[in-house]
């Protein structure tokens, strides 16, 4: 009888491009113990790197800003080979980054600087009171795979420039352009408190077992899981989710721009995004023009496996799994008695699935309540404004919305009365590139929020409140031992002459009436 050999084990992921399926790179898989080693390392190296503080920071970011812009081409070409995008996406990104480099770089030290608010007592004035804020040792950064270099930007320049130390761990599907990023700042010289660590589940689980604060983007499914994990460890997270983010066009709108700009926001890295156009509510006087205007739109798109020659506008899905979750979609659809306008089939080949509007959808079909995060646009006959509104929130999720109407006071109202962290009037996706505002997700679409000036910093961060004495200190507070009815008398007093109101704040009681 022969020995039964175990198979041998898979070290590394092999990296495909999802247009063709050819091989274009691959990276280890990091064991926990190789996390938990790299974790040690941050930790050695972030007391000095916080110590140098926002002003000794900023010019190692400016010097990846640099290196990024430097090296954009490189970084557009790896982007595009892993993900399918058509050039003129993944050229976007690159200078995208170096964007989120000079704000963070040149807003830290305001953000950051120490708050001196004032006393709410007569008591307190006596003292000095400062917050100052702390980063957390060690964050972890898990990100997913539609923005493979934006995403690291987006969530892990901010606590660079806070003073933690990064451990990153990019998505398994597409690790190598957070593997460029971190390259750059190795190769920048800047201190060794930026880590990159690659692999499955088991990796991601690592990360969370050796940070002190996470921050995730992802599917809801996993962001539940990434919440207990952390919630165990009583360490912060913050998670930005999916979303089902729906589009109003009230009867007024420029029908013209609407279509436009939602067959933008649909379709827009092959409705990979989280903030993308997933259901439209059309009021009925212009239901039926504004879907032809959709169809014109999204019919005319050129889809293929881009160079960079920017010959397409949609390119391949990130997965095969993806795509076919997009094709059950529109399937249950048809088969509920949607009608396709224009698409509605995987194209063949690679991972590939047309530019899809579907007409004639209602809110019980699965591409309305489930985040199908593809290249298909749901539109729905409304009969006013009141019932956008209704169905618009009658979702599990709350992450982005947008209305488009001639009457921007009335945009603003239906805004304010829609359950979504973000809203766009006439636009999509606008607020994600306004880093001065947060992109926070309502419902099941996250927890905290990216971006948002200060609170986008502040939150790799741990306040700290410091109090001390404005004048010379006596060797006992009145409040201290040992008591007296004279002392708690006068210190009482005080507070309630302060807290008060009326003959009250005396001691006396109002006459009854």
């Amino acid at each position: 009888m022969t020995d039964v050999q175990a198979a041998p084990a898979i070290t590394s992921i092999t990296v495909r491009n999802p247009a063709d399926g050819s091989v274009v790179g691959s990276v280890p898989i990091d064991s926990p113990d190789t996390v938990a080693a790299k974790a040690a390392a941050l930790r050695l190296a972030q007391p000095e790197w916080e110590a140098l503080g926002p002003n000794g920071r900023k010019p190692w970011l400016l010097k990846l800003q640099d290196w990024i812009l430097d090296n954009a081409e490189h970084l557009s070409d790896v982007l595009q080979s892993e993900t399918g995008k058509p050039r003129t996406e993944a050229v976007m990104e690159p200078p995208l980054c170096a964007d989120l480099l000079k704000y963070w770089a040149g807003n830290a030290e305001k953000f950051l600087a120490d708050r001196h608010p004032p006393s709410h007592s007569p008591l307190g004035k006596v003292k000095r009171l400062t917050t100052t804020h702390r980063p957390y040792p060690v964050v972890g950064l898990i990100i997913p795979w539609n923005f493979p270099l934006l995403n690291v930007a987006l969530d892990g320049v901010a606590p660079l420039a806070a003073g933690a130390a990064v451990l990153l761990k990019p998505s398994e599907v597409t690790p190598l352009s957070a593997a460029e990023f971190a390259r750059g700042w190795t190769e920048i010289g800047a201190p060794p408190v930026l880590a990159l660590t690659t692999g499955y589940a088991e990796t991601g689980a690592a990360v969370i077992a050796n940070a002190d604060c996470v921050h995730f983007t992802g599917s809801t499914a996993t962001g539940r899981k990434v919440a207990v994990a952390c919630a165990e460890r009583l360490i912060p997270c913050s998670l930005e989710l999916g979303g089902k983010d729906p589009a109003i066009v009230l009867a007024d709108a420029d029908l013209e721009r609407a279509a436009a700009g939602i067959a933008w926001g649909g379709m827009f890295n092959s409705g990979q995004v989280c903030v993308s156009v997933e259901r439209v509510y059309v009021e009925a006087p212009v239901y039926d023009e504004f879907v032809a205007r959709l169809t014109e739109a999204v019919a005319g798109l050129r889809q293929g496996k881009d160079d960079d020659k920017y010959r397409f506008d949609v390119g391949a899905m990130a997965t095969a799994a993806q795509r076919d979750i997009v094709a059950r979609h529109v399937d249950d659809a048809v088969a509920a008695g949607a009608r396709v306008t224009t698409g509605g089939r995987p194209t063949g080949v690679g991972t590939f699935f047309e530019p899809t509007v579907l007409a004639n959808v209602d809110q019980s079909m699965s591409c309305m309540s489930e985040e199908t995060f593809g290249p298909t646009l749901p539109v729905v006959k409304v009969a006013d404004e009141a019932e956008a509104i209704r169905l618009a929130n009658d979702s599990a999720y709350g992450l982005s919305a947008s209305v488009w109407t001639s009457d921007l006071a009335r945009g603003e109202r239906v805004a304010r009365r829609l359950e979504a962290g973000a809203v766009n009037i006439n636009d999509v996706l606008a607020n994600g590139f306004s880093f001065a505002l947060p992109m926070p997700g309502w419902k099941d679409s996250g927890i905290g929020s990216r971006n948002g000036a200060a609170e986008g910093i502040l939150k790799y961060c741990r306040p700290q409140a410091i109090t001390a004495p404005r004048i010379p200190t006596q060797a006992r507070e009145v409040n201290w031992y040992p008591y007296s009815r004279r002392k708690t008398r006068l210190f009482t007093g005080v507070i309630r002459a302060a807290a008060g109101r009326g003959v009250r704040r005396v001691g006396l009681k109002p006459r009854d009436r």
